[in-house]
C-alpha cells in the first residue's frame, strides 16, 4: 500500500470522526424540548418551540390560540386525500365524500 492511499484512507477516517464528534456533541442542542421565551418587533412575548409551533406568551390570547388549532387540527383530520402530492378535500367542498365515479357501482 502506497503513502498516498493511507493518508487518504487517514483523513477519511479523521473526518468521519470529526463529523460524529460534532453530531454527539450537539445532540442535547437539538434534543431541547423546552420552549424558547422570545419578543416580537412588535414587542409582544411568545413561547417558540422546537417543532415550529409558536404562541403567545399571554396566557388569555394563547388559550384562544390553541382553540384555533384544535379547530384546525381537527379539519386537516377529516380531509379526505392528499396522498402523494394531491388535492385535499376539506368537508363543505363539493367533491368531498362524493363516493365512486363508476356508473356500474353507483
Amino acid at each position: 500500500m502506497n503513502t498516498s492511499a493511507i493518508s487518504r484512507s487517514l483523513s477519511v477516517a479523521f473526518l468521519f470522526g470529526s463529523g460524529l464528534s460534532c453530531v454527539v456533541a450537539s445532540a442535547p442542542a437539538l434534543a431541547q424540548e423546552q420552549p424558547v421565551e422570545a419578543t416580537t418587533a412588535s414587542g409582544e412575548r411568545v413561547r417558540l418551540f422546537p417543532n415550529g409551533r409558536w404562541e403567545y406568551a399571554n396566557e388569555q390570547k394563547a388559550v384562544v390560540q390553541r382553540q384555533a388549532l384544535e379547530v384546525e387540527s381537527a379539519r386537516e383530520r377529516a380531509a379526505q386525500g392528499g396522498l402523494l402530492g394531491g388535492r385535499r378535500l376539506y368537508e363543505g367542498d363539493k367533491d368531498f365524500n362524493r363516493g365512486t365515479l363508476n356508473p356500474k357501482m353507483r
